[in-house]
């Protein structure tokens, strides 16, 4: 059975390390996995390095340029190209521990889609509170005993419910994110099973400047606007109202926490970071894409 192994990349040179690490991958001779990396940057830039990364690590790696700085453009040109039974994602600046494709694969039999952890790295430089916070780490979330939607990060999928749903990422999210959000919302709300394989632990380094306050609170209204986004393209505009001031008495609530919570360095800071990502969706449910 075909496995086809997506990256999209741009402009980082830590595909490399991805590409090795998918070189450590011990797969069942029943198996063959290839390798497919969309660049999506608007010349060429990754073809040379990657070919180059493909041939000493004996990778079997198909080299496609998917211009236009939408990473959404770039997911998509894999969907298009990959023909394997599964599909999987895993990011340009992550790495694959040596038995990440056999414990998605453990799981698929039961499931359309199957996400594994993504663990952050960070550096001796960052504050205490970000690191006993570990707001960087991802995995998979359930809500009411399931899994509504999920990452491209660190995921295997089924081809043929693609090819059942014809589901692509949406191009207006390829800019701001939550392409993915939106993708594995309809994935579960046509039915899908999507499931977690806690095994499957990717890495993730953690650069500097993404360890302020003011980079995640960026992110975490942005995850708010995604996931709002999500609800709607699945139940409709109708539920806006009543969300949006559910989303709001939950915003009021996380205020009273960080108020709390003002003498923990880590505290008042989780409770902020909660706030902002129901006051994204509160504004999104009220009619409103606005970015920080």
């Amino acid at each position: 059975m075909l496995l086809d192994v997506c990256i999209c990349t741009y402009r980082r040179r830590q595909v490399l390390e991805t590409l090795a690490s998918l070189a450590r991958q011990g797969l069942d001779s029943g198996w063959k996995m290839r390798v497919i990396v969309a660049d999506n940057d608007i010349e060429p830039s990754a073809k040379a390095h990657v070919l180059k990364a493909a041939e000493e690590h004996g990778l079997d790696v198909r080299y496609i340029h998917a211009p236009g700085r939408n990473i959404s453009i770039a997911r998509n040109a894999c969907l298009d190209y990959a023909d394997g039974d599964w599909i999987a994602f895993i990011d340009d600046d992550e790495t694959a521990s040596p038995g990440w494709l056999t414990a998605l694969l453990e799981k698929a039999a039961e499931a359309d889609a199957v996400f594994g952890p993504v663990k952050a790295v960070y550096g001796e430089e960052v504050p205490g509170w970000l690191r006993e916070g570990d707001f960087h780490s991802t995995r998979a979330v359930y809500h009411g005993g399931r899994i509504d939607t999920g990452y491209a990060g660190n995921v295997l999928i089924r081809r043929s419910a693609i090819e059942a749903t014809n589901l692509r990422f949406d191009l207006a999210c390829g800019v701001s994110g939550g392409e993915d959000t939106v993708f594995f919302g309809q994935m579960a709300s046509a039915g899908l099973r999507l499931v977690e394989a806690p095994e499957a632990l990717a890495f993730e380094p953690v650069p500097k400047e993404r360890t302020t306050l003011r980079w995640l609170a960026r992110r975490t209204w942005r995850s708010g606007q995604s996931h709002a986004s999500m609800v709607l393209a699945n139940s409709g505009a109708s539920i806006a109202p009543a969300r949006a001031l559910l989303s709001t008495a939950k915003t009021a609530r996380c205020i009273v926490g960080m108020a709390m919570k003002v003498g923990s360095a880590l505290g008042w800071r989780w409770w902020l970071l909660r706030g902002l990502l129901h006051c994204g969706m509160a504004v999104r449910f009220a009619g409103c894409r606005a970015l920080l």
